[in-house]
């Protein structure tokens, strides 16, 4: 796990300073690979790349940017989680080191373009191929590591992090159709991010650049092509062995390995098939809040922990390391991001990172299985829909009202969000219910200067990716998650990466392994959401390794924080005056006099203060300080 960057001038005019621009770059990401540090310009000076290394697999040899000797060059972060069989098929003699980096390269000097669909696991790399003249560059199938690029007056450049490009930026500012975006899902679509003229390469795709022109590709779909021939027993086993095999791959380390905690189902699974090898040096983390039972759910952590005999490390998070540390984590993420739960998964890294270098999650089980308690609501509302029109039986309608019933206790602590979806475009079609029901846009009034955001409509966006081709269109819930899944989860993975690599720790996501998504996809939907059961062939799958506790749990939180309690207590001054500077109250996108007038009217679990705070910390941090960020390459 690492931090990547490169230029290359897309003229071929040499650059001068290119060495230097590249350091800049470096230095950062330094926080992304605090145990050394590396360079490698053109003998021509018009191309280069950077890499900063936190060093997990081969240790002493695996150093970067690498060479295969003949030519070519690259600076990569992630893992290769089956490089040791790739190593077998290309050829041991092949090979100088034991690292997956070197199979990367010998991988694409054997296949070329097409190496990424032998690749198992979380990328993001760059090759500069000299007999081609041609920077090659690729992002794994999810999303989990990141790539961002910008071209600057015929010059182009990456990095992992979006603030290792702003000194290059003639200007920082806020791309108004990305501002809507997040707006709107909390995330931004179609590779536009919150930075103008800053774009990220998608996931599951590749980016080539040859005599000077730019080529973007997809080498990586997933297909909902329905499997209806196979038994909910076929594909528990399937389900039971593809994870399995992924944890086992995904433990593949020099150093030792431990897990994230919250007390849920995914990530109960993976410690639980983590421990299956050996529990000696393997630990957990989870972190709670003193705000009562329902900011904690470390009893649920503590009993994995128990059953599965390791150490689990709990650490309680206070409104003093909020207000200590929210800034900082803005800065690491480069983004402003909607959901509080990041600011937890802050603190639970930095924890971590005193034990450990590695640590695997529970992050793509929600996407994958449906997990979101949003899916029970789209499907409660279609229930009462089909048995008014007789139509319960037709493709898009898996589960019945009556069989639906026992489990709309999970909505207990979603009356707010019922009332408000159910507020205007009841029974509408499926898209623009789905629609309602995320588009966090409703809850914004007269914060927004609505009129500087234009035409662009960010349903027009979402509808392309709900009714995309590789989605049938009989299942409602496949519909449902694969939008997040392509949207939702990249963006949840940002944050992974960040949080984690603030702290140079690397975080591994198993569940998000290519053969077991694929699997998934083809489950048809009425055992994936089997009487509107979330996650039920997951849950049926796994059950040996559960816990009952943790099997029937019914009220999972998703790491709430207890923030209108601190707007309402020590909190309260730190944030207001956050709203009041002399800049927050002169933004053109938003009127923060008014979200100062709405900050004591935050309602419990709200989320708008915290999106609009996090926004103008990401001003703060950034957009204000863009004369720091020009003097580093002065």
């Amino acid at each position: 796990m690492c931090g990547i960057a490169g230029i290359i001038s897309l003229n071929r005019i040499a650059r001068p300073d290119l060495k230097h621009r590249l350091e800049v770059m470096n230095e950062l990401q330094v926080h992304r690979g605090p145990d050394g540090s590396g360079l490698w310009t053109h003998p021509d000076n018009y191309v280069g790349v950077a890499h900063r290394r936190l060093s997990i697999i081969d240790l002493k040899t695996g150093t970067q940017p690498m060479t295969d000797r003949q030519g070519n060059w690259i600076t990569y972060n992630g893992e290769i989680y089956n490089y040791i069989e790739l190593r077998n098929e290309l050829g041991l003699e092949l090979f100088t080191t034991t690292s997956d980096t070197e199979v990367i390269l010998q991988a694409y000097r054997k296949w070329g373009d097409d190496c990424v669909n032998h690749l198992r696991g979380m990328f993001a790399f760059a090759i500069w191929d000299e007999a081609n003249k041609k920077l090659f560059c690729a992002r794994d199938r999810f999303g989990i590591k990141p790539f961002y690029y910008t071209v600057v007056d015929d010059i182009f450049y990456f990095a992992s992090e979006a603030k290792a490009l702003l000194p290059f930026l003639k200007r920082i500012e806020t791309d108004p159709e990305g501002f809507k975006d997040y707006i709107t899902f909390q995330f931004c679509l179609a590779g536009k991010t919150l930075f103008k003229n800053i774009r990220e390469l998608l996931p599951g795709h590749i980016l080539s650049i040859t005599n000077g022109s730019i080529a973007v590709k997809r080498y990586w779909e997933v297909f909902y092509n329905i499997d209806s021939r196979q038994t909910d027993k076929y594909f528990e086993d399937k389900i039971s062995s593809l994870l399995i095999e992924s944890v086992d791959l995904h433990l593949r380390s020099d150093v030792p390995v431990g897990a994230y905690l919250s007390g849920g189902l995914d990530s109960s699974i993976v410690a639980s098939l983590a421990t299956r090898q050996s529990s000696d040096d393997f630990v957990g983390f989870n972190g709670k809040f003193s705000g009562g039972e329902e900011y904690d759910e470390s009893k649920y952590a503590r009993e994995i922990a128990r059953l599965r005999d390791f150490k689990a490390y709990e650490i309680d998070i206070t409104v003093t390391d909020f207000i200590e540390n929210i800034r900082r984590m803005i800065y690491h993420l480069d983004y402003p991001v909607a959901g509080p739960g990041s600011f937890p998964q802050y603190m639970v890294s930095r924890f971590a990172a005193k034990h450990r270098k590695v640590v695997l999650g529970g992050q793509g089980g929600d996407e994958i299985f449906g997990g979101y308690t949003r899916y029970l609501i789209a499907y409660f509302e279609q229930c009462v829909k089909g048995a008014i029109e007789n139509t319960l039986h037709s493709g898009n309608f898996i589960v019945t009202y009556e069989s639906i019933i026992p489990n709309l206790v999970a909505l207990k602590n979603y009356k707010p969000l019922l009332q408000e979806f159910w507020r205007d475009g009841l029974f509408e079609d499926l898209d623009h219910r789905y629609f309602r029901l995320i588009n966090r846009a409703t809850t914004f009034n007269q914060e927004i200067n609505w009129s500087l955001l234009k035409d662009y409509s960010p349903f027009e966006s979402f509808k392309s990716i709900f009714r995309a081709d590789n989605v049938k269109k009989e299942s409602y819930f496949d519909s449902m998650t694969h939008f997040d899944f392509k949207t939702l989860l990249p963006a949840l993975l940002q944050v992974e990466d960040r949080v984690s690599m603030a702290h140079g720790l690397e975080s591994r996501v198993p569940f998000l392994d290519h053969p077991l998504v694929e699997l998934v996809a083809t489950i048809p939907s009425n055992i994936k959401f089997k009487n509107g059961t979330m996650k039920s062939v997951l849950k049926n799958a796994m059950k040996s390794f559960l816990p009952e506790m943790i099997f029937n749990r019914k009220d999972k939180m998703g790491f709430p924080v207890p923030l209108s309690e601190w707007l309402q207590g020590e909190a309260r001054d730190f944030v207001r005056n956050i709203f009041s500077s002399r800049r927050a109250l002169s933004r053109e996108l938003i009127n923060n006099k008014l979200v100062l007038d709405g900050i004591d009217q935050e309602p419990k679990f709200g989320r708008k203060i915290w999106a609009l705070l996090s926004l103008e910390l990401w001003q703060q941090e950034f957009h204000d300080k863009e004369q720091e960020f020009k003097k580093l390459i002065k």
